[in-house]
């Protein structure tokens, strides 16, 4: 009976010391961005953006080392001779940009909804930076600056389902990934993220630490010879993809 006793004490005990962690290393996420949010604003207004790249991977890499993620990558070698991409994933946590920043090893920008702009400096250096603010009143122009992008060299990330879900599922993707796809002619390249919902799930307002992220990396998908008409086709094939390496993250 004592040692049951004992048992929930330190259960108990446990259980304060990784609720205060998850709080402390929620506040130093914000200090961490409110410092390099300066030196990336300034950065970003040269080079197109490249300059940045640095700071946002050491960002992600303090949020991550901060909340002691466990972070495994698998399928990398799915992206060996293959230049600029169309990266498609789920979305399950706003740590999935952090994983993206720190594992994928490319200069990686995001598709972001135009919301982003109200944000002060955060909008200022997501549009300096290239990455692909949406407008959805102006189509041409978001294809010009995936282009752009594009160009300078980088790779667009777009969480295809379009909001986060924290239900350990992978819901109905839109076509915008596809469409920029074939837009650009880029190969598309569908990725899954598991274990970033029990980390920081959507709607909480602190961190869970100590958890443990799996990013699967699927086989590549080209777009040669697609046109608008064939998005449709290409979102259900990349849903599947993404799908099944979800899959394969649990089981590993």
């Amino acid at each position: 009976m004592e040692r049951q006793d004992e048992r929930r004490r330190a259960l108990s005990t446990f259980g304060i010391i990784h609720y205060l962690w998850g709080i402390t290393a929620t506040a130093l996420a914000v200090v961490y961005t409110a410092i390099l949010v300066w030196p990336a604003a300034l950065l970003s207004l040269f080079d197109d953006g490249h300059l940045c790249s640095p700071i946002f991977r050491l960002w992600a890499w303090l949020i991550f080392r901060t909340c002691g993620v466990s972070v495994e990558l698998a399928g990398a070698e799915n992206l060996q001779g293959i230049g600029s991409f169309v990266l498609v994933s789920n979305h399950q946590s706003l740590f999935d940009i952090l994983a993206v920043l720190l594992l994928i090893p490319r200069e990686m920008r995001f598709l972001a909804k135009r919301e982003i702009k109200k944000v002060p400096l955060i909008g200022f250096i997501m549009e300096r930076s290239e990455h692909i603010v949406i407008d959805r009143a102006s189509g041409g122009k978001t294809i010009r600056r995936a282009l752009a992008a594009v160009g300078h060299g980088y790779s667009i990330c777009v969480f295809a389902e379009g909001h986060r879900f924290s239900d350990n599922r992978v819901h109905q993707f839109n076509e915008g990934a596809a469409w920029l796809a074939i837009a650009t002619k880029l190969p598309c390249i569908p990725m899954a993220i598991r274990g970033t919902a029990e980390l920081m799930p959507r709607g909480a307002k602190f961190a869970l630490p100590w958890r443990r992220i799996r990013v699967v990396i699927g086989e590549p998908v080209s777009t040669i010879g697609l046109r608008g008409a064939d998005r449709t086709r290409l979102t259900e094939r990349l849903q599947a993809q993404v799908e099944a390496a979800f899959d394969s993250a649990l089981d590993d």
